[in-house]
């Protein structure tokens, strides 16, 4: 019976459900997993150190992040199926700049278009469409849609490792864009009639605490969000870290970069698992109960990957990552609509996805700088697990006092 309920809901849901899902998925080529494929040819190429390069990467990233403050909020204004190709077109044509770009001065503007465009707006805009298209199934909604990413974290790194022993890297960025730009005639049949229509906006908007319908200002002014802040940016600034060193975490484990690259499916599959559990899980319980504790396995994962030397050691902490990674792309987004209403969520999802792509940019760069003054990833990552141990503290104290008021 169940099984016949999904298939159904699935089936009267599936261009919307699609669209989510293609641009998620297309976002992966301005996600840190993909470009950090190419991190030692890049370094290599423009005579990077990793402080150097993990700076360059942060200072781009940051400005996307603050562009995505005021971008993001159009989502309150236009539909999706005239910000999406205009996205993807931003997408693409990043990705050529990156194949064609040999000048040191212009790789931080080319990162900044590809984390605005790619982990930014392509994100945002699916998670944002999931958020107001959907209510009573918003979890399931944004679980599917998230799934695209998943999708293309699992397989891009494994195909694109491989063909750089075949192809130049430049010319992979060639095969992205147009990857990217045959998805636009897909989106736009996808979404030839789009479920909400601006105009209706208000008639399916959900109200957040207090029965109000929250602004960005109002949210910004809230304790709530402050307290939220670090459960924000800590899995954004730590997984981009992560995967932004995979090269130079192999070469101190003593592993072969593709043996590293091999465990991406399985934390892609683990991921895949918590993200539907997690959004079946605040369907039934609403997000209030999960938020405090889902960041916990990501504190495990660091630690144990900070103390373990065997590949197999790295295949566990994985699993403790893709657990908080799989529930972090499906409960904040619910979270923003439970809590402060629907009616503004693209502006106040704007902000909040600023805070996550500030912590991107804040990742890489600070340990790099770490790396290059002699601090070795495993001590960093120790670090780390005790940084989440301390967000899941703060989170618990935010929400428990700001649910009264639901």
């Amino acid at each position: 019976m169940t099984r016949f309920r999904l298939g159904r809901y699935l089936q009267d849901n599936a261009t919307w459900l699609g669209a989510g899902v293609l641009l998620t998925f297309l976002s992966s080529f301005g996600q840190t997993f993909f470009i950090s494929i190419f991190s030692g040819e890049i370094r290599v190429g423009f005579g990077l150190s990793h402080g150097a390069w993990g700076s360059l990467y942060s200072l781009g990233t940051t400005l996307a992040a603050v562009v995505m403050i005021w971008a993001g909020g159009l989502t309150d204004t236009f539909r999706v199926r005239v910000l999406g190709p205009v996205v993807l077109i931003g997408l693409a044509l990043a990705a050529v700049a990156m194949s064609l770009n040999t000048w040191l001065i212009l790789l931080a503007p080319v990162i900044f278009l590809l984390r605005l465009f790619g982990q930014g707006m392509s994100t945002h805009l699916a998670q944002v469409a999931m958020a107001r298209w959907f209510t009573a199934t918003r979890g399931k909604a944004l679980s599917i849609a998230t799934a695209g990413y998943a999708v293309g974290e699992a397989l891009l790194p494994l195909i694109f490792v491989a063909a750089l022993a075949f192809l130049d890297w430049r010319w992979l960025w060639v095969v992205a864009a147009i990857v990217t730009l045959l998805g636009i005639p897909v989106l736009m049949r996808l979404l030839r009639q789009e479920r909400t229509p601006q105009s209706l906006a208000a008639e399916y908007s959900a109200t957040g605490m207090q029965g109000r319908h929250w602004t960005r200002k109002d949210t910004l002014f809230h304790p709530l969000f402050w307290f939220m802040a670090p459960a924000l940016l800590g899995p954004s600034a730590f997984i981009t870290a992560f995967f932004f060193h995979q090269v130079h975490l192999a070469q101190v484990k003593g592993w072969q970069h593709i043996e590293l690259v091999a465990l991406f499916p399985v934390y892609t599959g683990v991921s895949l698992l918590s993200m539907f559990a997690a959004g079946w899980a605040l369907d039934k319980w609403g997000t209030a109960r999960m938020m405090p504790y889902y960041q916990l396995p990501m504190a495990v994962g660091f630690i144990i990957v900070s103390v373990i030397s065997s590949i197999g050691g790295a295949m566990i902490a994985m699993v403790f990552l893709g657990l908080t990674v799989g529930a972090n792309s499906t409960l904040p987004s619910a979270f923003w609509a439970e809590f402060y209403g629907t009616r503004h969520i693209g502006a106040i999802k704007a902000m909040a996805t600023a805070v996550m792509v500030l912590g991107s940019a804040i990742g890489p760069g600070l340990t790099g700088v770490l790396i290059d003054q002699g601090v070795p990833l495993n001590t960093q990552f120790l670090w780390i697990g005790a940084f989440f141990i301390l967000v899941c503290a703060m989170t618990w104290v935010g929400v428990t006092r700001a649910a009264r008021t639901l």
